[in-house]
């Protein structure tokens, strides 16, 4: 049913209670993922780089390629030492670069 204004009231309220539940939802899950990080975190895990790597997962591998170039453009033209980014080379390169 609509008023004056041409407003369908039920319906409007429909969607309203529909995000609303939605919003609590999210931040249900939001504090199940702040668990998750805490136990990793608790386990020695750093998360921060656990943050990264689940970032970096949901990205296309030509997308992550592109931003390590640009990363790499940015970082030489700085100045700043960049190892290869062999996935071989490991922690070593970095202490080696430095």
């Amino acid at each position: 049913m609509s008023d004056p204004g041409g407003v369908a009231a039920d319906q409007l309220r429909a969607f309203v209670e529909r995000i609303e539940r939605l919003e609590e939802e999210k931040k249900v899950i939001a504090d199940d993922i702040k668990d998750v990080y805490a136990e990793a975190k608790g386990n020695g895990y750093d998360v921060k780089i656990l943050r990264t790597v689940v970032s970096l997962r949901k990205k296309q591998p030509h997308e992550r390629e592109e931003e390590e170039a640009v990363l790499d453009l940015y970082m030489h033209a700085l100045g700043m030492l960049v190892p290869d980014r062999d996935p071989g080379a490991g922690p070593a390169a970095l202490e080696d670069a430095g």
